[in-house]
């Protein structure tokens, strides 16, 4: 058993990214001295993003793992308290909260931020993982633009995977569809629009099997792809490899104490980062489904920070 005595704190915070870097800023200049509790993953999704060209205050591209460690550090500066730790269990039920870290590390807390963020999914085949940031990506909005003019493939058949399709037609010169089934589950208005693209073709009945590239310098050069019907393998040449099947937000830890989607997205009020359970705070892709960028985070980081400072004022 852990012998080490119950942290109290008046603001944990629950995921590091920039939703809860942001809030532990803004809860630390708030004299609350927050405790962060950074999870497996410090920095989260950013740590996988090379280049990062749209964070503001930025002219020059920066690198995603330099600005996670830049806002760590400012937090840190200002007072926040790190503790590298995972949280295996939460309680909400009575004040204050409880949260129990996979040693057994006790913390209690009047008021907690949420910030777990969100996992893509991948298909997990070995060669994705092997050029994810080189050639293969999560997110068109993030990686689009380095594939001006040339050919690239999205994977997927809802709603995210066809406004990634038609956001990559703004730069690349063909975008390729592939879809495991041979009707897409995306809204009827995108589908029409989407056949409408002259850009676009959709590959159907297809998976993706292997993913093809040089080493030096490492980037995509093809897909080897599978027709579900046919059973027939091919080549198809691409830059670029787009997956675009969901993702995953890190709530599990939270199920039956705190409301979620159907998805498992966690619900907060109205203009608000608050959950069903005043005190719980909920910011950034843990919450947040539809636009899932690291600045959009960081705003709900600084809202989640400022509703719990009045939340203890108040209580």
């Amino acid at each position: 058993m852990n012998q080490n005595p119950t942290k109290h704190t008046k603001v944990l915070i629950i995921g590091s990214g920039p939703a809860g870097y942001t809030a532990a800023v803004y809860a630390a200049r708030a004299m609350l001295k927050p405790i962060m509790v950074t999870g497996m993953e410090p920095g989260g999704q950013l740590t996988t993003t090379t280049d990062v060209e749209n964070y503001p205050g930025f002219a020059e591209a920066i690198q995603g793992p330099w600005l996670m460690e830049q806002m760590k550090e400012q937090a840190q500066a200002v007072g926040t308290e790190m503790i590298q730790d995972h949280i295996s269990s939460v309680n909400f039920k009575a004040k204050p909260f409880e949260a129990i870290g996979d040693g057994g590390q006790k913390y209690t807390a009047d008021t907690i931020i949420i910030s777990t963020g969100a996992q893509a999914r991948w298909l997990n085949i070995e060669s994705e993982q092997k050029f994810r940031g080189f050639g293969v990506s999560a997110c068109a909005t993030c990686d689009g633009f380095f594939f001006k003019d040339k050919t690239v493939a999205v994977v997927g058949g809802g709603n995210a995977a066809v406004e990634e399709a038609m956001f990559l037609t703004k730069f690349a010169s063909k975008v390729k569809l592939i879809h495991r089934r041979n009707e897409l589950r995306a809204e009827k208005m995108l589908q029409k629009k989407l056949m409408e693209n002259k850009k676009i073709e959709i590959v159907w009945d297809t998976v993706v099997e292997d993913v093809l590239g040089n080493k030096d310098p490492k980037n995509v050069t093809g897909l080897k792809v599978k027709n579900v019907k046919t059973n027939q393998s091919e080549e198809m040449k691409i830059d670029g490899l787009f997956i675009a099947i969901g993702h995953d937000p890190a709530t599990q830890l939270f199920k039956d104490q705190l409301k979620m989607d159907k998805d498992g997205y966690l619900i907060t009020k109205s203009d608000s980062t608050e959950t069903n359970v005043p005190g719980v705070f909920a910011a950034g892709d843990v919450k947040d489904k539809i636009f899932r960028q690291a600045v959009t985070a960081a705003g709900m980081g600084c809202m989640a920070a400022l509703e719990a400072e009045k939340h203890l004022s108040h209580n």
